[in-house]
């Protein structure tokens, strides 16, 4: 049943978030150890609106902006960043709902604080049976699955010519999908990135989208196509939606840093306390810096998102490629940060009771992100500058 709610505003949903912190920080090692988001910590997103933002306000949601979204997930990952992260990809494909039929809509929103899951890679294969197509497959780093209610697939069907093929997107009910628990990484362990698996899954063709109208913003549904949040690429959406985990990444290693600053000594110096010796003072204004930089990245591609949005206006093949580029930013200079901060931590900082270990691990997993390393999206940027086409659909 559809219905309407009033969207608390950016201000209200980040406090929501900040207050999730300490929830979120006591429950990071068990989540890290069990490679699986605390079932607390599920609850707490739902009631804290997380999982409306980026539901259309007639199914309940808050049609939250893209700038809200960051801020929102910056608070989250400054708690843990395995939540901040499955949180901003469930936005995703979260979004991608929306570019279904409204009656496919219909059907994935009738269960409250519905979480959708997915993946950008087409390894699976679709063939034609009446009604619809029977698609075989496997997909990895499928983050968050473990709580999903459906999943965003991409596989291999027959074009409409009857001669070629293309990706399409579909969605899948979790019930009709299996698990593979290989989950065992050394960042964002808490994810639970696990692969699925369809074998001989039976998908109503009201329920499949060709690939290249999502990532155009092509929506198939009418009530939507006019609607802020459904007005931009895919890509500017996802680069858009990644950025807030990365910086509450940052911001999480800065106050870890600060918290065990005081008192502690440089070992085999004449320091007594850390706080007094000029390469200290240095090393924090060089990560600070670098976190604000990262800021920076992700308020121009937050920002560029939501003024096409509300002004319809379309995307240029530059601003395009820049988003990815701003994301390859954001996590350069978050992990710089990062990395500047954790060397000077000292020692003690490798033990498994201090925060600062992990985020490492989990920013260093951030960086290898196929969509997110800074070098790929770099170089894409710079051909577009550069006067030559793409080598890349994800743009």
């Amino acid at each position: 049943m559809s219905s309407t709610t009033t969207a608390p505003p950016r201000e209200e949903l980040v406090r929501r978030a900040a207050e999730l912190v300490p929830l979120l920080r006591k429950h990071a090692a068990w989540t890290e150890e069990n490679r699986r988001l605390h079932e607390e910590t599920i609850e707490a997103l739902a009631d804290a609106g997380v999982f409306r933002m980026r539901t259309p306000v007639r199914y309940g949601g808050y049609e939250s902006d893209t700038t809200t979204l960051n801020d929102v997930m910056v608070e989250l990952g400054r708690g843990d960043g395995s939540v901040a992260w499955v949180a901003s990809v469930w936005s995703i494909p979260g979004w991608m709902v929306g570019m279904f039929p409204d009656q496919v809509q219909d059907e994935v929103y009738s269960t409250p604080n519905v979480r959708v899951c997915g993946t950008l890679s087409p390894s699976g294969m679709g063939r034609p049976r009446d009604g619809g197509m029977v698609v075989n497959g496997s997909w990895s780093f499928i983050s968050g699955a473990l709580h999903s209610h459906w999943q965003e697939v991409i596989f291999i069907a027959p074009a409409p010519d009857g001669v070629n093929h293309w990706p399409v997107a579909a969605l899948i009910p979790m019930s009709d999908l299996q698990i593979v628990d290989d989950w065992h990484t050394s960042g964002l362990r808490g994810s639970g990135s696990v692969t699925t698996v369809a074998k001989d899954v039976f998908v109503p063709h009201e329920r499949i989208l060709p690939l290249p109208a999502i990532l155009q913003a092509q929506s198939a549904s009418p009530l939507n196509a006019q609607l802020p949040m459904y007005r931009s690429p895919l890509l500017g959406v996802a680069n858009a939606s990644s950025t807030g985990t990365v910086i509450g990444l940052a911001k999480a290693a800065r106050e870890n840093f600060f918290e065990r600053l005081d008192g502690r000594k440089i070992t085999y110096t004449d320091y007594a306390n850390q706080n007094e010796a000029p390469i200290t003072h240095l090393q924090v204004a060089e990560a600070t810096m670098k976190i604000d930089e990262a800021v920076f990245h992700a308020a121009r591609v937050t920002s560029l998102v939501d003024s096409k949005g509300l002004s319809g206006d379309p995307w240029s093949l530059e601003e395009r490629a820049r988003t990815r580029a701003d994301v390859g930013a954001v996590c350069e200079r978050s992990k710089a940060a990062v990395d500047v901060l954790a060397l000077a931590s000292g020692g003690s900082s490798i033990y498994n009771d201090v925060p600062i270990q992990r985020i490492v691990r989990d920013m260093h997993a951030v960086n290898m992100h196929a969509l997110m390393v800074p070098a790929t999206n770099y170089e894409l940027y710079g051909r577009v500058l550069c006067g030559l086409e793409p080598n890349s659909q994800y743009i």
